[in-house]
């Protein structure tokens, strides 16, 4: 499982995705907005007129993205995710309503991919180096990491819903959940709820790596985003899709890593070994309904590897695009339901 820390978020410097420009002129206002968050970027993109002032809107967008952030940033000693991970006890702790929503989406994830998606991955990805209190890089011992894996698996977290509120339990004291593989996803979902709730109904919303959209650009055209090449260069393009309204995130291994002796570790992590992946597949995209669930289902498609990747995929019934490293260079799969939303396609 990738983890990409929240007040960082380096492993989607690997933004894969950026707005796709057409050579049409605008045909309607267009309003920007940007900011930091997370550790990395986000963006609003409002085509038509806005129902209030822009400098007003912007607070509110800054607002809210700082709440999820006191929420589930694992960087913030006081947010509430940090101080479920530092108490030690197993009663039941409450949490926002927003937080369980990642939580819920991620354990589903989990177990669809045979916890490749593990959000309890913590402490392996704290010991390689990727995780808030990053240390110098050495090579772990497989003695530690066989002690960080004693200290990971869902099975040990539990959800708990009622009419009164939602509450977070571990039956294991050292259990550290990490949220900022799905950070993104949730943070671009939060700028499109808000965008709804004011009535704004053609924009494009991005935190990172993670974009959601409903309506059309200023040139009353669905909203066009680029997936990247899997190489430095910022603006090579892999493949255009039309979101139509939803939602898509990717997840890499070609730009956060660290070397030694020759030999590049991702910061993705496989929970299962508790090393970085060491498969072919470099890119993962996913198209869905909403952020959250994209940005759930693109890292743990990376743990898997191509070929397991595309059954979970089928099974699931998910939009995917996948690239993959050969001898020959890069090649691409998609499943029918990502190809529905396909523009233009480059050669690997």
């Amino acid at each position: 499982m990738s983890h990409s820390p929240l007040a960082r978020r380096v492993c989607l410097i690997l933004v894969s995705l950026a707005v796709y420009n057409t050579a049409m002129a605008d045909s309607r206002p267009l309003t920007s907005l940007e900011g930091k968050t997370m550790g990395t970027f986000y963006s609003v993109k409002i085509s038509g007129d806005l129902p209030e002032d822009k400098a007003h809107l912007q607070q509110e967008i800054d607002a809210l993205l700082e709440q999820a952030n006191n929420d589930i940033s694992t960087y913030r000693e006081d947010s509430i995710l940090s101080r479920f991970n530092c108490y030690q006890g197993s009663d039941p702790q409450p949490i926002p309503g927003g937080m369980a929503d990642i939580i819920l989406v991620a354990q589903r994830i989990g177990r669809a991919t045979d916890n490749a998606t593990d959000i309890t991955v913590g402490p392996l990805v704290n010991l390689w180096g990727f995780g808030p209190q990053k240390q110098p890089v050495t090579i772990p011992t497989q003695a530690q990491i066989d002690d960080a894996r004693q200290r990971v698996g869902l099975q040990h977290l539990t959800l708990t819903s009622n009419s009164k509120g939602e509450w977070l339990q571990k039956d294991l004291p050292s259990l550290y959940v990490d949220l900022s593989t799905l950070g993104e996803g949730y943070g671009a979902d939060v700028l499109a709820q808000l965008m709804t709730r004011k009535g704004i109904t053609n924009y494009l919303v991005s935190v990172g790596g993670a974009i959601s959209s409903r309506g059309v650009n200023g040139q009353g055209m669905p909203w066009r985003v680029a997936i990247q090449k899997p190489t430095d260069k910022e603006n090579a393009v892999q493949a255009a899709v039309d979101l139509q309204g939803y939602s898509i995130s990717t997840s890499g291994s070609y730009r956060n890593y660290f070397e030694q002796d020759g030999k590049r570790y991702s910061h993705v992590i496989d929970p299962s070994t508790g090393h970085p992946i060491n498969n072919t597949l470099v890119s993962a995209t996913v198209i869905a309904k909403t952020a959250l669930e994209a940005d759930g289902w693109d890292t743990g498609l990376m743990v898997l590897g191509t070929e397991k990747a595309l059954k979970v995929a089928e099974q699931h019934g998910l939009a995917v695009y996948l690239i993959t490293k050969t001898d020959n260079g890069f090649e691409t799969v998609m499943t029918p339901q990502f190809k529905a939303f396909l523009q233009q396609e480059a050669k690997p």
